[in-house]
């Protein structure tokens, strides 16, 4: 195990719902149908959006997202984008509807339905990861093909990753930006591939009968690429957690087929990913951003130091 130094749960520091203008608020409580007597702000993530369940005077909760095209640019394009993919979601994903979205004054609004629900334990435990793997079976099997004709390729939007290795230090950078610089063979699919797939954005949600089934969210960074690429990046956080992702991996039904160089070759270009992020400024909207991608880091560089043989 690797020990992780975020608060989960607790990472986001988010616009709260006093904070939004009077405008927007009553432009959201006018779509929700009554007035918010109480916001939940949603604390997983590293965003610094307004992500809150709203509880109306008539009790209904509602999960509301906002974030302003002026102050918040990129945030409220992410959000835009995540719409959008929303939209297109077959009914077969496993992942909340969104119900609607607005834009008042500088603020893009969308409503997605609200699930009750709980985030997977941290540390992970392999019933958590039984159903999230489910999970991420199924979203493959129902975006297969994608949905709609333009979403960018996972070779074209990781095509800067290889070359991220020429200038990180790191005492095996040959050999993992050799892996890395293959990303092009491995990465073609046709199949929608969410990309961000972790523990804050995936919800467990019981039916009423005490069976969970896992959900996905945040589909901002969605890319064509192999049927089981979000099956092998959401390993990262339980491998690093202690469970014993070998053996997952070898009796998947999508990763066992994979030839074991072709993990590899993932594993070395997100690795370079990570690395050079880690390394970056800390943005005071999200402070703990930079030690949840060290940790990641960490962890896919001991997984493919293993798996790879190599003892430095």
């Amino acid at each position: 195990m690797l020990p992780a130094r975020i608060p989960h749960g607790r990472t986001a520091r988010r616009v709260q719902w006093a904070h939004l203008p009077p405008r927007v608020r009553a432009a959201i409580a006018s779509r929700l149908g009554g007035p918010v007597v109480e916001a939940d702000s949603q604390g997983g993530g590293f965003t610094p959006g307004f992500a809150s369940v709203l509880t109306l005077a008539d009790g209904s909760r509602h999960f509301v997202k906002a974030a302003s095209t002026k102050a918040q640019r990129a945030f409220a394009d992410s959000y835009r984008d995540e719409a959008e993919q929303l939209r297109r979601l077959p009914a077969a994903v496993p992942s909340p509807r969104l119900l609607w979205t607005d834009e008042v004054d500088d603020w893009f609004l969308l409503g997605i339905e609200h699930v009750a629900a709980r985030a997977p334990h941290r540390p992970w435990t392999a019933g958590d990861l039984a159903l999230a793997s489910d999970m991420a079976l199924a979203a493959a099997a129902a975006l297969t093909p994608p949905p709609g004709a333009d979403a960018s390729s996972a070779v074209e939007e990781f095509a800067a990753w290889p070359g991220l290795w020429d200038v990180i230090d790191h005492p095996r950078a040959a050999e993992i930006g050799a892996l890395a610089a293959r990303y092009a063979d491995v990465l073609t699919g046709d199949t929608l591939v969410h990309t961000d797939i972790r523990d804050d954005n995936i919800l467990l949600v019981d039916d009423g009968s005490g069976v969970e089934r896992a959900l996905l969210c945040d589909w901002n960074w969605a890319v064509r690429g192999p049927a089981w690429l979000d099956s092998l990046l959401l390993l990262v956080g339980p491998r690093g957690d202690g469970l014993d992702v070998e053996a997952h991996l070898a009796a998947h039904p999508l990763l066992g087929d994979v030839p074991p160089e072709d993990i590899d070759v993932a594993l070395a270009l997100v690795l370079g990913y990570f690395t050079a992020s880690a390394a970056q400024r800390v943005p005071p909207t999200s402070p703990y951003l930079r030690a949840a991608q060290a940790w990641q880091r960490d962890v896919i560089d001991d997984w493919l130091a293993e798996r790879r043989g190599w003892r430095d």
